[in-house]
């Protein structure tokens, strides 16, 4: 099956671990036998002589690069930040409709593997029906839970989901908001986000926090996100808090970073927590593994998610989780073996909190239950959808109609 993938948050040089999820699936993919896979990725063109950091970065990402085995291509389409976002899908297709159609000429692509709803996926679909091939398009959550809200791109969004051949959600509750903007329930399949076993497996608790410069003894809570609103931190912070004077041995360490530091970092002086808490800042992905494994609990109190990768890596590394009860966690957390499911609440979230420092995990359990998904599976069910979904369509039984 030859698969061209048409998402914008494919990784790249500049930013290695952007959309590493989407990656991970298409490269096992790839590594099925009879598949081959292409990767356009486009970028908003800016140019080179503009002082603004963040921007030059994308200038500086390669028409085109190899990430393992799959090769990548980076068109560059007009846009202006904030302003052109109704316009965004249809600047992307123009950007990308000249590479799309080179490689479809070399390559005749059986489908197209598009990933985030809008602007890609509507892209995507644009796309799909000039080279006149199938697109099957993935949800992965703000474009679900959070795009349909706005009243200039809902009908972009709806236009997108049905237009396109096949539809994949990450969780069934994506799934079930994707069918009430007007999704085909027969075209919509859930897969959900596999496990990278050789980055994220159980290490001794002991090993990792010597590893990572640690104390080898007393409580160790880990939060891993974008320092940004929607990742809760301002309701964490508090509610640890709350506890801290009960387990004074414990320290929070949150990962990440964003524009949120500066309040968050108020926010942990406010509380006087400043010698429990620390804002860690980013951290490479394969070091993960170190900080699942060295904590007793890891949380996620974010207010949306589509599938929380964050949840299934602790999990893999035998580490319990601490999650409110929101979007696709409950689909990652099934059972209170492996950890807590809470609403956004300080109240709720410092009990939970207690709870989990003073509860014994079998953390060989929850390291055994997360390492039945990898990606292998998901790509096995990724071949058998796409397969269903170009299938041409039964004939109509006799007497139909009449």
């Amino acid at each position: 099956m030859r698969v061209l993938v048409f998402t914008s948050l494919f990784p790249n040089r500049e930013k290695p671990v952007q959309g590493i999820f989407i990656f991970r699936r298409m490269a096992q993919f790839a590594e099925r036998p009879g598949n081959e896979v292409r990767v356009i990725a486009p970028v908003p063109y800016f140019p080179r002589w503009l002082p603004l950091e963040r921007w030059n970065a994308e200038a500086r990402i390669p028409k085109q690069e190899k990430i393992e085995e799959l090769l990548i291509y980076h068109p560059r389409y007009p846009l202006i930040p904030k302003i052109s976002m109704l316009l965004h899908g249809l600047l992307m297709f123009m950007g990308s409709l000249r590479t799309a159609r080179r490689l479809h000429k070399e390559m005749r692509f059986d489908c197209i593997d598009a990933h985030f709803v809008y602007p890609d996926g509507f892209a995507a679909v644009l796309l799909g029906r000039l080279l006149k091939i199938p697109v099957i398009v993935s949800a992965r959550g703000t474009d679900i839970n959070l795009y349909p809200s706005f009243r200039l791109i809902r009908p972009l969004i709806r236009w997108t989901l049905k237009r396109s051949s096949g539809l994949i959600a990450v969780s069934a509750s994506l799934r079930d908001v994707m069918l009430g903007l007007g999704a085909k329930p027969d075209r919509v399949r859930v897969i959900g986000n596999g496990i990278d076993l050789s980055r994220f497996g159980p290490i001794a608790p002991v090993e990792a926090r010597s590893h990572l410069g640690l104390p080898t003894v007393g409580k160790v809570i880990i939060s891993v996100g974008a320092l940004i609103p929607r990742k809760g931190f301002h309701y964490l912070i508090p509610a640890f808090a709350r506890i801290a004077s009960r387990f004074p041995d414990a320290h929070l360490y949150i990962l990440g970073e964003g524009s949120y530091r500066s309040k968050l970092t108020a926010l942990v002086q406010e509380c006087k927590v400043e010698a429990k808490v620390t804002l860690v800042g980013t951290i490479p992905n394969e070091q993960l593994r170190f900080w699942f494994s060295a904590a007793n609990v890891s949380c996620l109190v974010s207010s949306r998610e589509g599938w929380a990768n964050v949840l299934q890596e602790s999990m893999a590394c035998g580490t319990p989780v601490l999650a409110t009860r929101v979007w696709g966690a409950p689909e990652v957390v099934v059972s209170s073996k492996f950890g807590l499911l809470v609403k956004q609440d300080v109240e709720e979230i410092a009990s939970a909190l207690d709870t989990a420092l003073t509860t014994h995990w079998d953390r060989s359990l929850i390291a055994q239950h997360a390492a039945q998904r990898t990606w292998k599976v998901v790509a096995a069910e990724l071949e058998e959808f796409f397969s269903s979904m170009m299938a041409p369509a039964p004939p109509p039984a006799r007497g139909a109609g009449k």
